[in-house]
Order: structure tokens, then sequence, then C-alpha cells
């Protein structure tokens, strides 16, 4: 089976740098532009499946991405929703780092170790998240294709955790707003990673895609 792991669009905390976890930012006029560049990329792409989180901007970005006559295969699905960032949440770094340094410090240096004031740890993501892609997943054949919208954190540790990588490499690798990872396998214990942050559908191969959140 092949699972196409997206991210969603950019939204105006995105552009930014706020915090906005599980409170729900819709698109922005970019990060629409953006899921329509996606829609076109996967256009002639036969999927099996579609889910996503339920949270607008990654809902929006599937709906896009599929467009209106693959929209009925939609679902959603909460254990793909972001990481709740807790009392962070709608916050810009800046701010953080005023009432909370040395939280922020480990989250950037050690973020395996945090756990979100009032929110959650990135292992509790990961046993959510994974839980919902094998969901997704479930029943899917050789020929099969599974496209999942979610968020930044949520493929971070999904992704870490098919390349073996503990969850303190977490910034190693970037997900830029609707890039695409491309995972193959005969089930989601067994996956490789074909495509890692392909978002070739909006942005050029030296292009920038930072997420000034961090």
């Amino acid at each position: 089976m092949r699972i196409l792991l997206a991210r969603h669009g950019e939204t105006p905390w995105n552009a930014e740098g706020r915090y906005q976890g599980q409170i729900d930012i819709p698109l922005s006029p970019i990060g629409e532009s953006q899921a329509a560049a996606l829609g076109v990329r996967l256009a002639d792409v036969n999927l099996t499946r579609a889910v996503a989180s339920p949270l607008s901007r990654a809902r929006r970005t599937a709906e896009l991405a599929l467009g209106e006559a693959r929209l009925p295969m939609l679902t959603l699905d909460p254990d793909l929703q972001e990481i709740a960032h807790g009392e962070w949440e709608g916050l810009l770094a800046s701010e953080i780092d005023d009432k909370d340094p040395a939280r922020l410090r480990a989250w950037r240096e050690e973020p395996e170790t945090v756990l979100m004031p009032g929110g959650e740890s990135l292992r509790q993501v990961l046993d959510r998240s994974w839980q919902g892609l094998a969901r997704a997943a479930e029943g899917l054949g050789d020929g099969d294709t599974l496209l999942v919208v979610a968020h930044d954190a949520v493929n971070r540790v999904i992704l870490c955790r098919i390349l073996g990588l503990p969850l303190s490499k977490l910034w190693s690798f970037r997900q830029a707003p609707t890039t695409l990872n491309l995972l193959e396998g005969p089930d989601v214990d067994h996956l490789e990673i074909v495509r890692l942050n392909d978002c070739a559908h909006h942005t050029p191969f030296f292009g920038e895609a930072v997420h000034r959140a961090l």
C-alpha cells in the first residue's frame, strides 16, 4: 500500500509565528492556494481512501486536495489533530520566551522531554496519531493509496517512528505547508519513506519553508 502523508496549508498564525495547536485556525488565502495546488498534483492519482484531522485547516486542505468528485471518501479522525500546546496556544515564540523560557529552550533542544503546559507530550501525540494512521490504513492492499492530511508535529512523530529516529530528532527535517511524504509497505508497521517533505507543487527546489513558531 501507499500512504500520502500531507500537512495542511498555511494559516495566518503560521505566517505570524504563533503556536496554534488545537485552536481551530482556518487556512489563509496562501494556504488555500497551496491546497489547491496539491489538488492539481493529485488529480490523476487513484486514491482509495482519505482521512484528515477534523481541525478546519487540515479538513479544508483535504477537501481541496481531493476535489469535489472525491469528497465523499473523506473521513475525519480526532487522533490526527495537532499537538495540544495548552497555555502556549495563540502566543508568539517571543511571548513564550518571556513567560516560559526554560521550557521553550527545551522544546527547541530536547523536545522529547517537554510536556506542554496544559497540553501534551510528543509521546502522547505519537501514541494517538499512530493509532489513527493504523485505523486509516486498515484493510488496504498492495494497489491501494491512502491520503492522510494532518499537522506538523503529528507528521514529524509518525515519520520519526518509521525512520527509527528518537523523538529528540524531531527537528532534523522539515514539514512544509501541504507537503507530501510518500510511504510504502505491506502494513503500517513495515513502511518505508519514499519521498520526504515534497512540496514541489508550490515551492521552488531551493525555496524556504521554515516553521517560524519553532
